[in-house]
């Protein structure tokens, strides 16, 4: 049945897809968004928009107070972890404390159901790969550490509602690519994550690319990471909204692929993509990177009516990369 749904961080990379997908599945949509990162182009024309703060208190009593909403997706939050290293207390009031005045709301205006974007960096250096959801907890910086505080947070506010409050937590591991047909992507402003800079160094944004440490104990020397298509991981959503919806009680869930690929492997895909040599400079290792991550997806796949359909590096970043040269060219121009 359609719902409403409040989509704060709507305006963003993942929230817009997500956003988009909802509309199109005939859900009710009103998106929060301050704009941080996000873009107003973004939003779909079907969704309500408002602009504000979604840690703000007073906002959100304001909405619920105007707006009957069923479920709450929750994206809104900083997400570069060098930064997080840099500035701890920007994520822990932007991602934990904004992440609590929410649910917060939501208790008061009696929204039971509830979805939070949460990352792998709560596993930290995992001792066993793939990793399950139910591997130990130990993040290795601020901003996984401020995900797993809201983690922790939901579970008790869940606990304490006597069945009212439900959630699911899904585990992004690394999100990449664009919408197929060209029509989204990823326009985060100084973006750091690797396909998207790749990108941008192979439409000739960037001088090239950096490659932070080439001595970790994997194949290549190279991090390894779990690139899950945008596009599956907004479907993963709209799965996990329905579940809830229809009394689901509350889970965590992985949501990647099941599978790693290095660095080089990535730059090595994207140059054969893009037909562009573009530059490669290998440095130090990064503050708060763990040597590889990589999901195991058993959980999901048995919780929840949802199947990847892109599971293809290649594609990731093809269609990453045609985003790169027309869409976002296209937006721009248009303002």
């Amino acid at each position: 049945m359609p719902a409403s749904v409040l989509v704060t961080g709507g305006a963003g990379y993942i929230g817009s897809h997500t956003a988009r997908q909802l509309v199109a599945a005939g859900h009710r949509v009103v998106v929060v968004d301050n704009f941080y990162s996000g873009h107003r182009w973004a939003v779909p024309p079907e969704a309500e928009l408002v602009e504000g703060n979604a840690g703000d208190p007073a906002l959100l009593a304001g909405l619920f107070r105007r707006r009957r909403v069923d479920a709450v997706i929750h994206f809104a939050g900083h997400i570069v972890v060098p930064e997080s290293v840099a500035d701890p207390a920007k994520y822990y009031r932007n991602n934990t404390l904004a992440s609590l005045a929410l649910m917060q709301a939501c208790r008061e205006a009696g929204v039971g159901a509830f979805l939070f974007s949460s990352s792998a960096a709560v596993y930290g250096i995992p001792a066993r790969l793939p990793a399950a959801e139910d591997a130990p907890t130990a993040p290795i910086n601020p901003y996984g550490r401020s995900k797993l505080m809201t983690e922790h947070m939901l579970e008790d506010l869940a606990a304490a509602s006597g069945g009212a409050f439900r959630y699911v937590a899904l585990r992004y591991f690394n999100v990449a690519g664009a919408a197929l047909d060209g029509r989204l992507g990823q326009a985060t402003p100084e973006a750091t994550h690797l396909i998207k800079v790749a990108c941008e160094a192979a439409c000739g944004r960037r001088p090239g690319v950096q490659v932070f440490g080439t001595d970790y104990d994997t194949p290549d020397g190279t991090c390894i990471r779990d690139y899950i298509h945008v596009e599956d991981l907004a479907a993963a959503h709209l799965a996990a909204l329905d579940a809830l919806l229809d009394g689901m009680d509350s889970a965590v869930f992985n949501c990647g692929y099941g599978r790693g690929y290095s660095v080089r492997e990535v730059l090595d895909t994207l140059r054969r993509v893009s037909g562009v040599d573009f530059p490669v400079a290998e440095t130090g290792r990064r503050p708060g990177d763990p040597p590889a991550l990589v999901a195991d997806n058993r959980r999901i796949l048995a919780g929840l009516p949802w199947r990847p359909r892109h599971d293809d590096l290649e594609l990731i970043c093809r269609t990453a990369y045609a985003w790169e040269r027309e869409g976002l060219a296209r937006r721009r121009a248009a303002g």
